[in-house]
């Protein structure tokens, strides 16, 4: 017999010898890395964004909480003073004549125009040739700026030459000094308010109006239910919702105006339309009270806060939403 070389001996171990099985690889997972790379890109597209937030609403919120305890003219370093600002606040006389100008304001400013709203955004649901041109011309005041409004306020609200005056004669009632009375200066600017920013409200209403079904008021009108009836029992929840927002944004921007004011009538007849943002403006950037100034500006949040949650809690009894 043949003796069995080493190396032979060595190819037949290994073909007798049963080979262990591999372990399987995992299969790839073809979704994670697309995921991944969607997470980079989101962080890249969020990137400028969070810096804008981080460096012009962040931080000046931060140094905003930190000025309202010290003592800041914008020339020498703050001095910490505690709560010396607020204390100080409880005994401004003229600051606590600016919240409540500020209060009738809103008072008047936000049924006002959400009634306006409404009413413009029902009239111009209609299918009709000159609709179009119509909205386009309500809405002309929402862009327009204040400074413009102003001038086109004079030619209504003019002692002497405005139209308001001229209709009013024809009633046989005197001549007003609308934006120079005392009485008056608050309605009138909260009218010219309501002039500037009714369209874009308007807008709102009209998505809402567009989004009720037709179904409803066909089935109203089977019914026998009238213009009123259909208007009260379908229109007015179904845009519930959107009036709750109105109302909202409408109270935000109340407690918030300033332009206006100061375009108009700058705080006069007196302090008659010295309202709180404007007071605000006069401590911090005329008399360089920046700490003041600050601590106005975080009691002014804390009520629109305040507002804010009583209206979401209250949207319970009333808000509907299809």
């Amino acid at each position: 017999m043949t003796p069995v070389t080493t190396e032979q001996g060595r190819r037949r171990e290994a073909v007798d010898t049963p080979r262990t099985p591999r372990r399987a690889s995992a299969p790839r997972d073809p979704g994670r890395s697309a995921r991944r790379g969607e997470r980079r890109w989101a962080v890249l597209f969020a990137t400028p964004y969070l810096a804008h937030l981080a460096l012009l609403t962040a931080w000046p919120v931060l140094a905003l909480a930190y000025l309202g305890f010290t003592d800041y003219d914008t020339v020498s370093s703050p001095r910490w003073v505690g709560f010396d600002n607020y204390s100080r606040l409880l005994t401004d006389e003229a600051f606590w004549t600016s919240m409540l100008n500020t209060g009738y304001f809103a008072l008047i400013f936000v049924p006002l125009q959400t009634m306006v709203a409404l009413a413009l955004a029902v009239g111009l649901n209609q299918k009709l040739r000159f609709i179009p041109l119509l909205r386009g011309a309500y809405f002309v005041p929402v862009v327009s700026s204040w400074v413009v409004m102003a001038y086109v306020a004079d030619a209504v609200f003019n002692p002497r030459l405005g139209s308001a005056n001229t209709v009013l004669g024809w009633f046989g009632v005197d001549p007003q000094t609308w934006l120079d009375s005392p009485v008056l200066v608050i309605p009138t600017l909260a009218l010219i308010a309501v002039w500037k920013g009714a369209g874009y409200m308007m807008v709102l209403f009209l998505a809402a109006l567009q989004a009720i079904p037709q179904e409803r008021y066909e089935a109203a009108r089977v019914d026998g239910a009238g213009a009123w009836g259909r208007f009260r029992h379908i229109t007015v929840p179904g845009v519930s919702g959107t009036t709750f927002l109105v109302l909202v944004l409408s109270t935000i921007t109340t407690l918030q105006a300033f332009e206006q004011v100061f375009v108009m009538t700058n705080g006069g007849p007196g302090d008659a339309s010295e309202l709180t943002v404007l007071y605000m403006y006069r401590q911090g950037f005329e008399y360089f009270h920046m700490g003041y100034a600050a601590a106005i500006a975080w009691v002014l949040f804390a009520v629109i806060l305040v507002l804010t949650l009583i209206q979401l809690r209250l949207q319970k009894r009333w808000v509907h939403y299809a």
